[in-house]
C-alpha cells in the first residue's frame, strides 16, 4: 500500500471546539452580568473563622463610620498616617479595623497606601458572625 492508496484528510471535527467556546462566552457574559449591575452578594466585615494572632502585637489602622482614621488613638490624615509608618520595619503586622459603613472606596484608599509602602503583613479585622461555629 503507497501513500497515494490511504485516504486523505476529509474535514475537521469542530465540535469539541464549539463546546468550548459556549462555555467560555457562559462563564464571559455571567461575569459580565456582575461587573454591569455592580453587585455581588458579599456580606462584610464578619467573618466566621476568628483573626489569626501573630506573635508580634500588630499595629492598629481603625477607620471609623465617618471616615475619621485612628492610629494609636489619634487621628490622622493620610499623609500623617504616611509619615507616621515610614520608619515602621515592613515585617511589623497592621491590622485594618474599618467600620461596616465606611465607604469601601475609602477603606481601599488606605489599603493601598499600606501596600504601596511595600507593608507585607496586611489583614482586615473583622467580628465574628453571630451564630457561627468556632
Amino acid at each position: 500500500m503507497s501513500l497515494k492508496d490511504t485516504p486523505g484528510f476529509e474535514g475537521l471535527n469542530v465540535i469539541p471546539m464549539i463546546d468550548v467556546m459556549l462555555v467560555l462566552l457562559t462563564i464571559v457574559l455571567t461575569t459580565a452580568s456582575f461587573i454591569a449591575t455592580g453587585k455581588l452578594p458579599v456580606e462584610l466585615p464578619e467573618a466566621s473563622a476568628a483573626p489569626r494572632r501573630e506573635e508580634d502585637e500588630p499595629m492598629r489602622v481603625e477607620i471609623e463610620a465617618d471616615g475619621t482614621i485612628r492610629h494609636g488613638g489619634e487621628v490622622v490624615s493620610l499623609d500623617t498616617l504616611r509619615r507616621r509608618l515610614d520608619p515602621v520595619g515592613r515585617e511589623t503586622p497592621i491590622w485594618l479595623r474599618a467600620d461596616r459603613k465606611v465607604a469601601f472606596q475609602f477603606a481601599v484608599e488606605v489599603l493601598d497606601l499600606l501596600r504601596t509602602m511595600r507593608f507585607r503583613k496586611l489583614a482586615i479585622e473583622t467580628s465574628a458572625r453571630r451564630g457561627a461555629a468556632r
